[in-house]
Order: C-alpha cells, then sequence, then structure tokens
C-alpha cells in the first residue's frame, strides 16, 4: 500500500515510528505537512497534489493534525475522503476532537460524564458561572489546545475573573471546569480502537503542578484500569466519530471523567512506559481499513469518490 502520513514534521516520534513499521511491513511511506499539500477542487474529480505531483494514488491516509494546520488539515482530510481514499479518523470526527466544548457536549448528550464544564462572555455572570461547577479553584481552558497547553488552575474567584477578562479582550473563549480534588493530579490515558485497547498508562504530574501531560513534565507508569472505564473510553470513540484516539479519563469519587479525546494521541510515553508496539497496531488498522473499503468498492457498494455527504466527512 501506499500510505500518507499528514504530520507538520518528519522527525516527530509518532511520525517516524509509523513510519518506520509501515516500511516494515511492506508499504511505501510519503509524510507530509498538511499545509505542503494543494488542493484541486473541479467539476468533476477532486484532486490533491504534493510538490506539483499528483497523490491518486494513495491508499491510505494517517492524520496527525497539529492546532498550527488545524483547520487546512482538516480541508485536506476531507479532500482525501471525497477521493474515496481511506483515512484513519475522517474529518468530521478530528474537528469534534479538536473542540473541547463540542466534545464535552456530544460525551455529555449520550450519558459520558465529563467535568461540570461552563463556557461564559458575560462578566456580571462570572462568579455565578465559576459557582456552577463547585466554585474555586476551577480550570480554565482554552476551547482549542493540546499537551497541557492554555490549562490555567485559577484558586480564587479574583484570579479566575482576572484571566478570563485578560483572554476575552483578545477575543479568546475559554472553558470553565471543576477542579477535581481527589484525582490529585493523576489521570488514566487509553489508547483505543472502536474495540481494542492498544495502550494504557497511568499519568502524573510533576510536584506543583496539576498537569498530568508528559509534555509538561509529568511522568507515566502502567495502569490495569477497570472494564468500566475501558469500556467508557470505547464509548467516548464512538461518540466522537473517531478510528482511533487517546482518551483521558480522571478517576473521580463518582466514577470516570472524560477530560479529553485526542484524535492523534501522542505513542511515544505510551510505548517506553508500557512496551506495547502502539505504531505498529496504528498501521495494522490502516491496512485492514483500507482492505475492508477496497472490498466495498469491488462489491459495489461504494463507488471511488462518491456517496459521500457532507454530514458523514
Amino acid at each position: 500500500m501506499k500510505i500518507l502520513i499528514l504530520s507538520r514534521n518528519c522527525n516527530f516520534y509518532s511520525t517516524a515510528r509509523m513510519r518506520d513499521v509501515a516500511i516494515s511491513r511492506g508499504h511505501e511511506v510519503i509524510i507530509s505537512d498538511p499545509l505542503s499539500v494543494s488542493l484541486v477542487v473541479d467539476r468533476h474529480i477532486p484532486r490533491a497534489f504534493l510538490n506539483g505531483k499528483s497523490l491518486d494514488d494513495i491508499d491510505v491516509v494517517i492524520p496527525r493534525i497539529g492546532m498550527v494546520s488545524s483547520d487546512f488539515g482538516v480541508a485536506v482530510v476531507k479532500q482525501f475522503q471525497f477521493m474515496g481514499v481511506t483515512v484513519v479518523n475522517n474529518s468530521l470526527s478530528i474537528m469534534r476532537a479538536k473542540d473541547k466544548l463540542r466534545s464535552m457536549q456530544l460525551l455529555s448528550r449520550h450519558k459520558i460524564n465529563v467535568p461540570r464544564t461552563v463556557m461564559t462572555r458575560n462578566p456580571s455572570g462570572l462568579r455565578e458561572a465559576i459557582q456552577r461547577v463547585g466554585g474555586p479553584p476551577v480550570i480554565l481552558k482554552f476551547i482549542q489546545g493540546a499537551q497541557g497547553i492554555g490549562v490555567i488552575l485559577a484558586e480564587t474567584y479574583k484570579a479566575a475573573e482576572s484571566t478570563l477578562d485578560a483572554f476575552w479582550s483578545m477575543n479568546q473563549n475559554l472553558l470553565i471546569q471543576e477542579y477535581i480534588e481527589e484525582s490529585e493530579g493523576k489521570d488514566i490515558r487509553l489508547v483505543v480502537t472502536r474495540n481494542k485497547v492498544l495502550a494504557v498508562m497511568r499519568r502524573l504530574a510533576k510536584k506543583g503542578d496539576f498537569r498530568s501531560n508528559i509534555h509538561r513534565g509529568g511522568w507515566g507508569e502502567l495502569a490495569n484500569p477497570s472494564q468500566k472505564l475501558i469500556d467508557v473510553a470505547f464509548e467516548a470513540v464512538r461518540i466522537i466519530g473517531l478510528d482511533l484516539g487517546g482518551v483521558d479519563v480522571l478517576e473521580s469519587n463518582i466514577g470516570p471523567l472524560v477530560l479529553e479525546v485526542n484524535a492523534s494521541p501522542g505513542i511515544e510515553g505510551l510505548e517506553k512506559i508500557t512496551g506495547c508496539d502502539v505504531a505498529n497496531e496504528i498501521i495494522r488498522y490502516a491496512e485492514m481499513k483500507a482492505e475492508l473499503q477496497a472490498a466495498g468498492r469491488k462489491k459495489g457498494k461504494t463507488k471511488h469518490g462518491a456517496g459521500l455527504s457532507e454530514q458523514s466527512v
């Protein structure tokens, strides 16, 4: 197969590992910054080009869409869907995962427990909004963010008000979220497909911090999640619409609370801590999905580039 990995940097650990695994399994691999792909919307045939060369012969696309390339990267993924190319995580699911408020709305609507969350732009109602999530301390989060960036602990009403006023003045929206004290700076990261756990670890914040992200100085350890927690992760990925994703879960006094569902989870910490070959599992999944889609086309169930609606992508 010819596999395209959309990534800003070919030297990122996750990107390099998937490239090496795919090559070892006999595939041809292209790594491209999403911003380097040119899209052509023609009257009849959608096409994509990289450095002037057509990408019509790509069999499967694995998106690793970061914040810098988010909007254009999603458009690139959607173009390949219209071309009939297999993608591991479609454009709609990536957009849902990138928007923390949208994710929370979807998960809550489908009865997945999440931390109490408020979004407001009404300064006069700010104290009431903070009270609705249990009062200070509270967590303030950018709607779009990753690796713990844009996550702030406000320990008082005044600190929350000052922080929100500053970001509102720059037309930035922040979520106000309850602080789960009993989690003590720990969460569980699961990388799963719809029905298979690829790897699990517990993440712990460094001393003096509340963020458990490895990129923020936290560390990981082996974890043995309950079946209930695993089922919550499967359901969260299904609700967001991902083929595979990273699900961050807090263990609270009322049970698992889903913090976030990530469409491009990093695998470096997971592989090093658990010993699981997550990159190999992702490539195997991509192979399986591409083969199933190709078989469907042969049976006449799916025409190349046809049958896709805006809702499905």
